[in-house]
């Protein structure tokens, strides 16, 4: 019997999944993490909050900053120009 491959079922039990904010169901298709994501990465020690609009709020300031920056030096034309990229889709839900 040897070189036999174990069940399917048992394969899924034994390998650990990644967490959510890693995977698709964890990711906003807006752009950023969605619930299950933010409470994922909270369980893995992460301190996240939800996106705000307030521009008077400190994180909104500084998030902008660092992610228009992102934008411009650190991606491609292409990516900086695509409105469907996640660093534009979650600047669009920043109000960026």
């Amino acid at each position: 019997m040897r070189g036999l491959r174990p069940p399917l079922s048992f394969q899924e039990s034994n390998m650990a999944k990644s967490p959510a904010w890693q995977r698709s169901e964890g990711k906003s298709p807006s752009g950023g993490l969605n619930e299950k994501g933010r409470a994922s990465a909270r369980s893995e020690g992460h301190n996240l909050k939800a996106p705000t609009k307030d521009t008077g709020n400190s994180r909104h300031k500084s998030f902008c900053a660092r992610m228009t920056g992102m934008k411009r030096k650190l991606t491609g034309s292409a990516k900086a120009a695509d409105p469907n990229s996640r660093s534009n889709k979650s600047l669009r839900k920043w109000g960026c």
